[in-house]
């Protein structure tokens, strides 16, 4: 422990800053050092953090209550696909004219869509109603990371012998024979 005076003396003999670390400590905690190169070298860490955070996006799904089966499977598999990749999947059905008076049909469609993600996803929020669509959004299940397993080693490929021009025959037509019909 050093009085404040003698260590602002000390940094600025040795030509750096005296930094206070840990202000609510008590006695407050500071530290001799060059602020700038400090200041660069936390905006470093800073920024490699941002770059190895995973960015989390919403990708959204929409369909409609009496949607084709093709259909359904085409998107479900896109929803998976999503889902495999991190992110978060919003899906949505939308309701047109007289369809608002059977809203379970759309309800239907989405606990369809819940049950064929099940392994995948978790329902984050259920479905419910905003406008004319119904809602429900899901987050996907922290997969496991695959060990890569050693593979094992390929046996080298039989060496083919080169194949050999075969002269043309005259018994096959139009291969190179010039017949004389004088």
């Amino acid at each position: 422990m050093v009085p404040t005076r003698q260590a602002l003396f000390l940094a600025e003999e040795r030509e750096l800053d005296l930094v206070e670390v840990a202000p609510l400590a008590t006695p407050p905690v500071c530290r001799i050092m060059d602020f700038g190169k400090f200041r660069f070298q936390q905006q470093k860490k800073d920024k490699d953090a941002r770059k190895k955070q995973k960015t989390q996006t919403i990708k959204e799904m929409k369909m409609r209550p009496k949607i084709d089966v093709h259909d359904y499977n085409f998107k479900t598999k896109a929803i998976k696909d999503f889902l495999e990749d991190g992110h978060r999947v919003k899906v949505s059905v939308f309701f047109r004219g007289r369809e608002m008076a059977f809203l379970d049909q759309g309800r239907v469609v989405l606990d369809r869509v819940a049950k064929d993600c099940e392994g995948l996803a978790t329902v984050e929020m259920t479905p419910r109603m905003e406008g004319r669509f119904m809602r429900m959004m899901l987050a996907p299940v922290p997969q496991p990371k695959k060990a890569s397993a050693p593979a094992a080693p390929k046996e080298p490929k039989e060496l083919k012998e080169p194949k050999k021009d075969k002269a043309p025959s005259a018994e096959a037509p139009g291969r190179g024979v010039v017949e004389d019909r004088a």
